[in-house]
């Protein structure tokens, strides 16, 4: 019975409260209940240096987690999610592709496309001229739209 009530810590509980919160976050998208698995661990740290009661506990818990999320959340996503979804537009990538040379790998018909090797990878490919381009062409990527690129005959 012992063991039971060295489980039993505050400080304890409130680590573990945190974690499951914070694995949780992987989970659940959104980017919010990271913030609160942040104020459980602080509240452990807090119980594991004062004794302190249950009601000061979870208001610390509140309080912390709430002021973190509201003033840390946009700049933790920044860092997390990343820069292209906050602020790069999806034109900024066209200077990898427009203008290069490829490979025509597979026939590129105008009603159902083709492939094309560019930079070691295969590319979902279609024509701007409506017209077919034969296997092992060379062509001259003109555009994108999604993951599939735009090319003409040279």
């Amino acid at each position: 019975m012992e063991t039971l009530k060295d489980w039993l810590k505050p400080e304890l509980i409130w680590f573990l409260v945190g974690l499951v919160l914070m694995l949780m976050e992987f989970v659940v998208p959104g980017f919010i209940i990271f913030f609160f698995g942040v104020g459980a661990w602080i509240v452990a740290l807090i119980c594991l240096l004062t004794d302190i009661s249950l009601n000061v506990q979870l208001i610390i818990f509140l309080v912390t987690s709430v002021l973190l999320f509201v003033f840390l959340r946009k700049w933790m996503r920044t860092i997390f999610v990343g820069y292209k979804k906050y602020g790069q537009s999806s034109d900024d990538d066209m200077s990898e592709f427009m203008g290069n040379k490829a490979v025509v790998t597979k026939k590129i018909d105008p009603v159902t496309g083709g492939k094309i090797e560019f930079h070691g990878t295969s590319w979902s490919a279609e024509t701007e001229g409506g017209e077919a381009i034969a296997e092992d062409s060379v062509v001259e990527i003109t555009g994108k739209q999604g993951l599939t690129l735009k090319v003409k005959k040279i």
